[in-house]
């Protein structure tokens, strides 16, 4: 697993996310699956970063820096005010993105392996998938992830 520093073009803002390798990130960055989670913008690139060097093994290492004083660090728990907001901002985002995607049901997993492997254009998709075969496509480096509000299937209403 490797760590990039990431940053959108849109905001500016910045965020770390892992990724399988090197040319994991470059394969999801190209087919768009790489987003700010502070504003959505899909157009994102590597920020600069320190490297992590270990020291040698005859000098002293000398004690983590913090990354912000610790006079700015946020000790409050958010307010139930606060967290209602962000849910709800996060299932207004995830209702704005289904209708743009395809349901695919329970051939999820085999619909995003054919995608990943150019049997089948890329689309977005969504659908269902069992805690193995996400697991599966996590270990071959596809991208996906669940749903954060829960989703009423199609074929479950009437």
């Amino acid at each position: 697993m490797i760590v990039f520093d990431l940053c959108c073009t849109a905001g500016d803002h910045r965020f770390e996310a892992w990724f399988a390798s090197s040319d994991s990130f470059a394969d999801q960055q190209a087919r768009g699956l790489i987003a700010c989670p502070v504003c959505g913008d899909a157009e994102v690139r590597k920020a600069v970063m320190a490297p992590r060097v270990g020291a040698k093994s005859n000098q002293q290492v000398a004690p983590p820096v913090p990354a912000k004083p610790a006079s700015e660090i946020a000790t409050a728990d958010p307010t139930p005010e606060q967290v209602r907001k962000l849910l709800a901002h996060i299932a207004g985002k995830q209702a704005e993105m289904l209708p743009q995607s395809r349901w695919v049901g329970r051939d999820f997993a085999d619909a995003a392996r054919a995608m990943h492997e150019g049997r089948a254009p890329e689309d977005l998709i969504h659908g269902q998938a069992s805690p193995d075969e996400a697991r599966a496509l996590h270990d071959d480096g596809i991208a996906a992830m669940p749903l954060l509000v829960p989703f009423v299937p199609p074929e479950a209403t009437n």
